[in-house]
């Protein structure tokens, strides 16, 4: 139950004056306080089978938990079994969540023998905003320890340090659980710290929810955009590259250039001017933009460069940092002070497809949808005060209608908001900044999500979410407002009144990144690309080799349109071929047989199998131009 907003367990007592609202099992609250159960029941399987296994955390996490241990040995799938049939019995005997209130010294005594704890007990408070999950041990102004007992004797079977609140018996878990995985994972998120064991599980109020939840998991893992980059000869992560660096093979460089050709008309026809900047700068700008400051840990270290010494070893010329960068906007600044401007080239629309490198932690890289080398469809737009509520608009406008054009609907919004203690600028400019964004965002009519503390350094931002064809949610664009960067850079623009001014700046990425946004698609249409998008539109199969001429004429035509088609003349079978060109997704087989060659016709067959026949070639030829010309979501 909430009790005066604050979640408590149905145990807690309450008085007349209180304000109790129950909380369902399906939900967000009750997701997460099953979740968190379960995660105790695992750490408690975990210790009745080992009892030297040490214990990290156990928070809730999307769709599912986890917990940290430290155990001499991995786990393995056996182990995951067996874990799996002691938590069985434990739900079973219907043992009650007891909360307990304790001092830090009750509570470094009860647990003296778990070393990760007593660690956890001197962050008491300050982890409310620590990271990996912390808040549920100790996040609240109080510690707590929660007993497992026996309902009916009391005896204790087993405590953990958790701030709560829980279900009030295991038996309340239910069948709708599973463990998912193991995997390694270092204690409190860092690499200086000793690596644990963490097992991944998942818990939904039913088993059918829970099977639910499994298959879509399964048809992830059939559209997991790592798998089809291999099967369908897209892109690859050379060892002799690097971690986090992906190439793009001649079939994933079609459908790259696809994207970005779209993007650079959407912009063009936006009064947005398309721009140029270097990968490699010195480090100077970085401290006058405060990336150094904020941003170190997230970029590459620096190559010292340009330092010169005489025959003796002695510097005579003092060398210089550069560094790859890591963001665009401080280059984007040096644009626009390039030269005076005025009042009337505002909005100042600068846009680039700018490849920037972060220096991401090799656990946390994920195919292209977490690299070290990525390309972002960037935008910088430069307006005065009074131009930022319907610049911001249309923003927005422009976001909607160029991911409605890949397929992509059902929007809502994030708004990230500030955290004191990683900002720059004033709290007015703040509190300005954010109720414009607050305001756009509600006027947009679409759900508005907070996110407390998730903005960048230098201003709040709001987010895109877009949900794909299995159902995920996936955060796209975003629109950051920035007062700061302008006052860092010095920018002005002449004024009506011939003052100087200094202008608002909205970072725009509409993609995020063209790889990871490559692979969201990727997944979203299963590898099955929209015509206009296929990196080969159509191949032309004859029945046999006296064929092909027939054939090979209707495929030079379609070719001269720009259309991406080839001829199949391989020894390969006819029945080889369609299964062969169906695997690899291409949207249009074209077959001709003596039949079609007498009547000036072919037959379509499509990727579902499907297949027309008799098609004369004037409308076949224009049915597939129209495809393409039109961007049909096919």
């Amino acid at each position: 139950m909430r009790v005066n907003g604050e979640l408590k367990d149905l145990a807690a007592t309450t008085t007349e004056s209180d304000v109790v609202e129950p909380v369902t099992i399906d939900s967000p609250d009750g997701l997460n306080i099953l979740r968190h159960s379960t995660a105790h029941v695992l750490a408690q399987a975990v210790q009745s089978i080992n009892p030297e296994a040490k214990l990290g955390i156990g928070p809730p996490v999307t769709d599912g938990f986890y917990y940290d241990f430290d155990v001499e040995q991995p786990f393995t799938p056996e182990d995951l079994k067996a874990i799996e049939k002691a938590m069985d019995r434990i739900i079973r005997q219907g043992q009650r969540f007891q909360r307990r209130v304790v001092t830090d010294d009750e509570a470094r005594a009860e647990l003296a023998n778990e070393p990760y704890k007593l660690e956890l007990i001197g962050l008491k408070g300050s982890a409310a905003d620590g990271q990996d999950g912390e808040s549920v041990e100790v996040g609240g102004s109080e510690l707590t320890i929660y007993d497992n007992v026996d309902g009916k004797t009391g005896e204790v079977y087993w405590k953990d340090l958790c701030r709560g609140p829980h279900l009030p018996n295991t038996r309340m878990i239910g069948n709708g659980w599973s463990l998912v995985r193991n995997a390694a994972a270092y204690w409190r998120g860092s690499e200086k710290n000793k690596q644990l064991q963490r097992v991944y599980g998942t818990a939904w109020p039913t088993k059918d929810e829970l099977r639910a939840y499994q298959e879509r998991q399964a048809e992830a893992a059939r559209r997991d955009h790592r798998k089809l980059g291999a099967e369908l000869d897209l892109f690859s992560f050379p060892e002799e590259i690097g971690s986090g660096l992906a190439v793009f093979h001649p079939k994933g460089g079609i459908v790259r250039a696809e994207i970005e050709n779209y993007m650079r008309e959407r912009l063009l026809a936006h009064e947005y001017e398309l721009v140029n900047t270097p990968h490699i700068t010195k480090g100077h700008l970085y401290e006058i933009s405060q990336h150094l400051n904020w941003y170190r840990d997230g970029m590459f270290p620096p190559m010292h460069l340009d330092e010169e010494t005489d025959a003796e070893g002695n510097v005579t010329r003092q060398g210089q940092d550069y560094y790859l960068k890591p963001m665009n906007c401080p280059m984007h600044n040096l644009i626009f002070r390039a030269r005076g401007r005025s009042y009337r080239e505002l909005p100042l629309r600068l846009a680039e497809f700018g490849t920037v490198y972060r220096y991401e932690k090799s656990g946390t890289l994920h195919g292209l949808t977490r690299v070290r080398g990525l390309t972002q469809d960037d935008a910088h737009i430069y307006v005065t005060p009074d131009q930022v509520k319907a610049e911001i608009a249309r923003q927005l406008d422009f976001v909607f209608e160029t991911l409605r054009g890949y397929g992509l609907e059902n929007f809502y919004l994030e708004l990230s908001t500030r955290d004191p203690e990683k900002s720059v600028g004033t709290d007015e400019q703040w509190e300005v900044a954010t109720e414009t964004l607050r305001e756009v965002a509600i006027d947009s009519g679409l759900q508005l999500v907070a996110d407390p503390g998730g903005a960048a350094f230098y201003g709040p931002k709001i987010s895109v979410q877009a949900t794909d064809a299995i159902g995920r949610t996936w955060q796209l664009s975003t629109v950051q407002l920035d007062f700061n960067q302008p006052e860092l850079f010095d920018l002005e623009y002449t004024a009506a009144d011939g003052s100087r001014q200094q202008p608002v700046m909205i970072h725009r990425a509409l993609l995020g990144s063209i790889e990871r946004f490559f692979a969201i698609l990727l997944e979203h249409y299963a590898g099955a690309f929209p015509v206009w998008l296929s990196p080969v539109q159509v191949v032309g199969i004859p029945v046999s080799e006296e064929h092909e001429a027939y054939l090979g004429a209707i495929i030079e035509r379609l070719k001269s349109h720009g259309v991406r088609a080839e001829l199949d003349t391989s020894s390969d079978r006819m029945q080889k071929k369609i299964r062969t060109h169906t695997l690899q997704k291409v949207p249009y087989q074209l077959i001709a047989g003596a039949e079609d060659s007498a009547n000036g016709s072919v037959s379509f067959r499509l990727r579902d199998g499907s297949q027309e026949n008799g098609i004369p070639v004037d409308a076949a030829v224009e049915s597939i131009l129209e495809a393409i010309r039109t961007k049909a979501q096919v």
